[in-house]
């Protein structure tokens, strides 16, 4: 990891770090101190808390852009921005896979363009950003960088999800719900990918694949619909 293109990356976000220890770090793959011998500490605890300062910050900022919306209104605002293909999205807009620290074996598999890994990624950045510079740079970062991508869905809140439109046509013209079940799951630990077939009055009529249980499920239901 060169430092010209950790200083490009602090540009881009319009940040400085002060420890830039906590930037390298943020970049650093479970998968890659598997072969290092070294001192290292993977991404994973600033994946965790950079999880934990997103949701703090897109519920602050939805509390505040939306006073008239109920609970289950702002939750699903959040669920539909905080989601792994739209952290993944903006990781890509900053390259955060070009930084990442990986094992031969994840490098060769793709892993620098894994929808999970740049999700994680942006996660783990953020935590850094929060350790380096508190919330305000926090909020800074995700303003910046995750909250354009919503101008339409932050005026008028999120479409409605497939999952939903699906369950309200099966109620009306069977009196039931569909039903949703994981056919296989691939892949190691930190990067699953989940199958999930949904049926309707017991045929599948619909398959989907996805990074998590929710993903697939959702994917599932837009063949449904479809079909």
């Amino acid at each position: 990891m060169r430092n010209n293109n950790l200083q490009n990356l602090q540009q881009l976000l319009g940040i400085n770090f002060k420890n830039l220890y906590l930037l390298q770090t943020a970049f650093i793959h479970r998968s890659f101190l598997n072969e290092v011998k070294s001192n290292l500490s993977s991404n994973e605890r600033m994946e965790f808390l950079g999880d934990a300062v997103l949701s703090f910050i897109i519920s602050s900022y939805l509390f505040k852009i939306r006073p008239k919306d109920t609970e289950g209104d702002l939750t699903n605002l959040r669920s539909f921005i905080v989601k792994t293909d739209s952290l993944a999205k903006a990781a890509s807009k900053l390259n955060l896979g070009e930084y990442l620290k990986l094992s031969k074996g994840e490098e060769s598999s793709g892993g620098r363009a894994s929808i999970q890994l740049l999700a994680n990624t942006y996660e783990a950045l953020l935590g850094a950003v929060y350790l380096d510079g508190g919330l305000e740079m926090a909020q800074k970062m995700v303003e910046r960088t995750l909250l354009p991508n919503f101008r339409d869905e932050l005026k008028i809140g999120p479409p409605k999800d497939a999952k939903s439109a699906l369950q309200e046509i099966t109620q009306e013209r069977f009196k039931k719900s569909p039903y949703y079940k994981i056919l296989k799951t691939s892949g190691p630990d930190h990067a699953k990918t989940f199958m999930v077939g949904v049926y309707i009055n017991g045929k599948m009529m619909g398959q989907g694949q996805g990074t998590s249980k929710q993903e697939g499920e959702d994917k599932a239901a837009q063949k449904a619909l479809k079909n």
